[in-house]
């Protein structure tokens, strides 16, 4: 318990130390961060992102992820995850339960007639204010103490999000520590993207976005509540699936009838965890080795490169949105109704094999189990901005 207690109190003064006096938020109750080429407003209610603007080929700025316009207007509002950190367990859980050194746990269920548990139940973290811990022109770092028992997690876990903006690029770095018992742990960043702003005037949606994931030729299988059922399958060259052998509009396969049930029973599109296999080259260096996925948009000429240290990444194409979730003031096109469409959105997270902590035989307790005398969880990626002509 000292050792956990010592190394929060040194993230906790390393975080302050780096930076300058705090910066307050604004009338929204957003605070920004910024550098060249790249301006962001955060808010504490889940650590989210609430909006990210970035100039298009034609030095207009575009705000590219969903959000809203004020910070009052997340709370108390069943919204769809928008742009926080879900936790303590991001994904699904299946049956609501896992087994730790042979103790079962069951957890608080929220999803398919309380069958099974998604973005650590119905008040997880991306559901709840985070404290901010600093402020300034580059960065900003949130905190949250989750205490032992919350939704059925086992121990206390105190987590660190720290938001730093360098030229063209936003980094993230998550650390979350087990202060009391061993529990599961894994984050992520649950954004919705849309490169144009969704001032498209030929297209709404993000279909006519390019996707690629080079280092992901496999995926986990699910069942028909995207439960995974213990297969990783192939995505086969050509197949709907197949981001990893070229870049292609994440809509190009979209009638195709193998897209159906892709992202669950009667779902047509993508809500699937691919594998990101880079082990096979050797040692590498995440930062250097090449970005895990690329979005681009030809229209904005907004592209995005995702560098991580994560090995998975999950990919929603927003096949559920029915037009009733409002866009932004900062997006869209006037005369245009300003909500989302189907397929409006692409939802982009880096994180582990979902539903690892069911699957022993996946062998990833090191990577989704930890507890107080063990290191801590660790997440970091770098979202860098380009044009394209």
């Amino acid at each position: 318990m000292w050792f956990s207690t010592a190394l929060i109190s040194l993230l906790a003064t390393t975080a302050c130390a780096q930076y300058d006096a705090p910066l307050g938020p604004d009338k929204d109750g957003k605070y920004e961060v910024s550098a060249d080429g790249i301006r962001a407003l955060f808010i504490p209610y889940g650590a989210s992102v609430s909006n990210l603007f970035i100039k298009g080929k034609d030095g207009v700025e575009r705000d590219v992820v969903l959000g809203f316009d004020n910070a009052t207007a997340y709370e108390g509002k069943v919204h769809p995850h928008l742009g926080g950190v879900p936790g303590r367990y991001a994904n699904r859980i299946r049956n609501s339960s896992f087994v730790i050194d042979g103790e079962e746990y069951h957890i608080e269920p929220n999803e398919h007639n309380n069958n099974n548990t998604l973005h650590g139940g119905p008040d997880g973290w991306d559901y709840r204010n985070f404290t901010v811990v600093s402020h300034t022109k580059n960065s900003i770092t949130f905190s949250i103490v989750d205490p032992d028992g919350k939704e059925g997690f086992p121990g206390e876990v105190v987590s660190y999000v720290t938001y730093t903006m360098t030229p063209n690029t936003w980094k993230i770095k998550i650390v979350a520590l087990a202060t009391t018992k061993k529990t599961p742990i894994m984050l992520t960043s649950h954004t919705y993207w849309n490169l144009d702003g969704f001032a498209n005037p030929d297209d709404p949606t993000a279909l006519n976005h390019t996707f690629h994931l080079p280092y992901s030729g496999q995926r986990v299988s699910v069942d028909g509540i995207l439960i995974p059922d213990g297969i990783i399958l192939p995505n086969e060259k050509y197949s709907v699936n197949d981001f990893w052998s070229a870049p292609k509009q994440i809509g190009a396969n979209l009638t195709a009838p193998t897209l159906l049930g892709n992202c669950g029973t009667n779902c047509t599109g993508y809500d699937n965890c691919y594998i990101v296999n880079r082990a096979q080259n050797g040692p590498y260096d995440w930062r250097t080795s090449g970005p895990v996925a690329s979005l681009s948009s030809e229209w904005s000429g907004i592209k995005v490169d995702i560098f991580s240290d994560q090995e998975a990444f999950q990919m929603y194409s927003c096949g559920g949105q029915d037009g009733t979730l409002p866009i932004k003031s900062t997006q869209g096109l006037k005369g245009r109704e300003a909500f989302v469409q189907q397929y409006g959105c692409v939802v982009m997270e880096v994180q582990d094999w979902i539903d690892a902590i069911n699957r022993p035989e996946w062998q990833r307790e090191k990577k989704q189990i930890f507890g107080p005398a063990g290191p801590a969880y660790t997440l970091e990626a770098d979202y860098v901005f380009s044009t394209i002509s």
